[in-house]
């Protein structure tokens, strides 16, 4: 299963809507735009796994980009739209990048990149002349080009920690763009989705993200229909649900906070019935929100976990979570190992470093080190999260190693603070830190989006401790709590928690 085939079978299905224009490709349409984007690949000299960049917001011809590298051979690099100048230039220089594709939106970091990278060609959206990408393309022929093989996506972290890093996979081990891929038997066999074409799929997240393009591109590989939100709304995202009759989605805890927060007017406004499947990812969800949303949506809610590294999942559905609060499954790709700073494994329950056991392994493009930091002895591979597993197999996140908090010589993992604070009712977002102390080395500090910011003070600050009182150890009790209207947090749910560490790094080396 596959676009082309699709195009064949299919051709004027919908193989996506923008969700708030309505505005739409077919798979006829995907496949003739893909082909000529594969050809003016090749007329610009591109080879396998030659790679270019896209700094693009959520947009139709995205997929044609996609479609268009899996035909070339290419390698696509997204980057986030988050990023400073300096920060895209890194990649693009990284990432040895010989085109960049963008649009009007980012033309204030353009300039910028321009001097960074003064012969990097460009080719723009919603624009004329010699750098125009909707001229450059219609001067292509449509038909396939006679080297036709699967491209590869190298996702650069976010840079929540430290300078973003690209993730590179594995060749893929059947070149054939039209091969079966393992994320295909996980859809269906795991996620359950439907291989008949009748998915109706909502994506509400950037696809710069390595879960939104994976994902998105999976259900085009079983027929189905992307609704691409061109940016998450929670009211939007469920009249989207309600206007194309959603079979499937994907989100991130952040996503069913901003819907819970939502008036009981508006949640209750619209029809869900189409809803079928609901994925989620890429953070721990706090028990109590994945509990509310159950009981709003139903036993539809499932969990999986992974990285971009692609070397293992675990996935739980809601009927076994709700026997099972607070896992995030068992293994369903890879095979699972917790283990010690020692390197050995460790019994059940006890927490230690997640690593996978798989045959395909990835590396970090240009980063040897940090390829060898993430390898266990015995070849396994981590992303640095921190968990357990139970007495039934079931896996547990604590926390990312990076975020672990020292205070006092007591480790502290900010993600049990951040659940129970965001499960406080006037709480929209939290991030917890270690800042700089001089007597216990760390110190833990909350910064809390409240609702409504006009309850920001002493009182709400009292309010939240005596919530988290019953709960939480004195230990783990926040020193400081700050409040701001709007946290440093990516579309996709992860949080920058390195801006705050370093703000309050400088604050503490300024008041010394």
């Amino acid at each position: 299963m596959h676009p082309i085939a699709h195009a064949k079978t299919r051709p004027d299905h919908p193989a996506i809507i923008m969700a708030g224009s309505g505005e739409q490709m077919t798979y006829g349409e995907l496949e003739a735009n893909a082909n000529r984007f594969a050809q003016l690949l090749r007329s610009r000299g591109f080879g396998p796994e030659d790679a270019f960049a896209l700094l693009l917001e959520n947009r139709i011809e995205y997929y044609t980009l996609i479609w268009g590298s899996q035909r070339a051979g290419t390698m696509l690099v997204p980057i986030s739209t988050r990023l400073t100048a300096p920060e895209i230039s890194y990649i693009l220089k990284d990432s040895e990048a010989k085109l960049l594709i963008t649009s009007p939106k980012f033309a204030d970091v353009l300039e910028g990149i321009r001097a960074e990278c003064p012969d990097l060609p460009v080719l723009m959206m919603d624009t004329e002349g010699e750098e125009s990408f909707a001229e450059a393309l219609a001067a292509q022929p449509s038909d396939p080009i006679d080297d036709q093989q699967a491209g590869l996506v190298m996702l650069y972290s976010s840079g929540t920690t430290g300078r973003p890093k690209g993730v590179r996979p594995a060749p893929p081990e059947d070149p054939d763009p039209q091969a079966v891929i393992p994320l295909m038997g996980l859809a269906v066999m795991g996620a359950q989705m439907p291989s008949d074409g009748s998915m109706v799929y909502l994506s509400p997240a950037p696809l710069y993200h390595a879960a939104p393009i994976a994902w998105s591109s999976i259900v085009h590989r079983l027929g189905g229909t992307v609704v691409m939100m061109e940016r998450f709304d929670p009211e939007t995202a469920l009249a989207a649900i309600e206007k194309y009759k959603v079979t499937d989605s994907q989100w991130v805890p952040t996503h069913f906070v901003r819907m819970l927060k939502l008036p009981e007017e508006i949640r209750t406004k619209y029809d869900l019935s189409s809803h079928q499947r609901a994925l989620h990812a890429a953070a721990p969800c706090p028990v109590p929100i994945k509990k509310q949303m159950i009981e709003w949506w139903g036993p539809i809610v499932n969990e999986y976990y992974a990285g971009s590294e692609g070397t293992g999942m675990t996935m739980v559905h809601a009927a076994d979570w709700l026997e099972h609060p607070g896992t995030v499954g068992k293994a369903i790709y890879g095979t699972l190992h917790v283990c010690g700073p020692d390197g050995e494994e460790l019994p059940t329950g006890q927490d230690g470093l997640i690593y996978f056991e798989n045959e395909i392994l990835p590396t970090y493009h240009n980063d040897p080190d940090k390829t060898a930091e993430a390898m266990h002895p015995k070849g396994w591979f981590t992303i640095g999260d921190i968990g357990h597993v139970d007495e039934d197999g079931y896996l547990y996140l604590t926390d990312r190693k990076s975020h672990m908090i020292i205070s006092g010589g007591v480790n502290i993992y900010p993600q049990e603070v951040e659940n129970l604070l965001v499960s406080h009712d006037k709480v929209m977002d939290a991030a917890v830190i270690g800042a700089p102390c001089p007597d216990l080395g760390e110190k833990v500090v909350a910064v809390v989006q409240p609702v409504d910011m006009a309850d920001a003070g002493d009182d709400f600050e009292q309010e939240l401790r005596d919530y988290l009182a019953p709960n939480l150890a004195r230990i783990k009790m926040p020193k400081m709590f700050d409040f701001r209207p709007e946290l440093p947090r990516e579309a996709n749910g992860k949080l920058y928690k390195r801006e705050l560490r370093d703000e309050y790094a400088a604050k503490a080396q300024e008041s010394a």
